[in-house]
């Protein structure tokens, strides 16, 4: 689709998921044994025909430009790109991003320099569904609508942290931004409309959020950022629903805002069970081909696990977690409800008997140790006989080699948990 330019955000700071986003953008944190975030809404324009995809970057982007640059490159014979577009200072504006509209209207320019682009299509970086963005371009063009906002079925409690939409047949009449007091819920309700869309739907949907997706004609999108508003959802949209043209596209297929550690652990957990709500293996998705060698599993027992190329697993109990690449386990260990990142590199025999001299945990678990309700990062050095299972019950906590977020556990990267070691 040559008339359609894709822009993929993904220059938050990404506090809420911190310590993942410590050394790394949102977009770059791995998922699923072997994918990085920024691999969903690539692979969605990818199957979408769209192959004209830029990437706005601001925070840690040094890893998710080293990922995109060696992951998608196109041939000769393919007239695309996935490119980077990092925030920067020029003669026109000397500040870094302040939010999501202006970090669109600082890349204007690019978007501009192609000639004939009609549609401008605005994405999140940090979010993981499927989708055919052809239905939601035929849609926005059925309509004859400015802007099209991509929109989702939700509970009330998933309301208070949604943008909110009132739709009157296609199109947007209100839109309110993460509603908390119960009167204005009472009012935003839309369950005759989406159980007229969607028959068999939960009970519990009764609000109609905001996907952070937006189709723009190109023209629209231009008039609209020659003005000071700084974010899409809490200012250009509502302005625009005033003023302008606004459909809502009503999508019901799984989607997941990944934007704290809580909803990550949760989204991975639910790629491992026997029928997954999000298919890896119905639709392309695409990440950097890697020449790993098949995962090593001997006299273990995995239940409901997905377990990533590379791996080395001896006398080991997994249970609903998700093994990601070059993961090294040692015997007796056991892993529930958890997902182990793998490692970047193996460590050679000669490594190891350095690391040995030297008092030196080698990379991956060490034997006999047990995690439950825990993401350990890449590279992380994790000693023998510990106990990574929040023995205290804490809500959130900050240590030197781990932290605790919604009484999850995170061992960041490149940590080392000596031998014998409990949290």
């Amino acid at each position: 689709m040559p008339n359609i330019i894709s822009l993929v955000l993904g220059g938050g700071a990404g506090t809420r998921l911190f310590p993942l986003t410590k050394d790394r953008s949102k977009p770059a944190v791995p998922i699923g044994g072997k994918y990085r975030l920024i691999d969903i809404p690539i692979s969605n324009c990818l199957n979408s025909n769209i192959y004209n995809v830029f990437i706005l970057t601001q925070f840690n982007s040094a890893s998710l430009n080293k990922h995109v640059i060696n992951t998608y490159r196109f041939d000769n014979f393919q007239k695309g790109f996935v490119d980077i577009l990092a925030a920067e200072q020029s003669t026109e504006s000397k500040d870094w991003y302040q939010g999501t509209a202006d970090a669109v209207r600082k890349n204007l320019k690019h978007i501009l320099a192609f000639r004939n682009v009609e549609y401008v299509l605005i994405l999140s970086g940090d979010q993981i569904y499927q989708m055919d963005y052809r239905h939601l371009i035929e849609f926005h063009k059925q309509t004859d609508a400015d802007i099209t906002v991509s929109v989702i079925p939700c509970t009330r409690e998933e309301a208070k942290g949604f943008g909110i939409v009132k739709l009157k047949d296609e199109y947007i009449t209100k839109f309110v931004e993460k509603p908390k007091e119960d009167k204005l819920l009472d009012s935003l309700t839309s369950t005759e409309l989406i159980r007229k869309n969607f028959p068999s739907i939960e009970k519990t949907k009764e609000y109609v959020g905001s996907m952070g997706i937006y189709l723009f004609n190109t023209s629209k999108l231009i008039e609209l950022l020659d003005n000071n508003f700084t974010d899409f959802g809490k200012e250009l949209i509502p302005y625009a629903i005033e003023n302008d043209k606004v459909a809502g596209y009503q999508f019901n297929g799984y989607w997941e805002d990944v934007g704290t550690i809580k909803a990550f652990l949760k989204a991975n957990l639910d790629f491992t069970s026997s029928n997954p709500m999000f298919d890896f293996y119905e639709t392309s998705i695409y990440t950097h081909a890697r020449f790993l060698p098949s995962s090593s599993i001997c006299d273990s027992k995995i239940d409901d696990a997905l377990i990533a190329e590379g791996t080395i697993i001896h006398k080991v109990n997994i249970k609903k977690s998700v093994i990601g690449i070059r993961s090294i386990i040692g015997s007796g260990v056991h892993i529930e409800n958890s997902v182990i990142m793998g490692n970047d590199y193996y460590e050679n025999q000669d490594q190891r008997e350095l690391n040995r001299k030297n008092n030196i945990i080698n990379i991956g678990i060490g034997e006999n140790t047990v995690v439950k309700n825990a993401i350990i990062d890449k590279d992380a050095r994790i000693g023998k006989n510990c106990k990574i299972i929040n023995q205290n019950n804490l809500e959130n906590h900050d240590s030197i080699n781990y932290y605790i977020r919604d009484k999850v556990i995170i061992i960041p990267k490149y940590a080392v948990l000596p031998d014998n070691t409990v949290i």
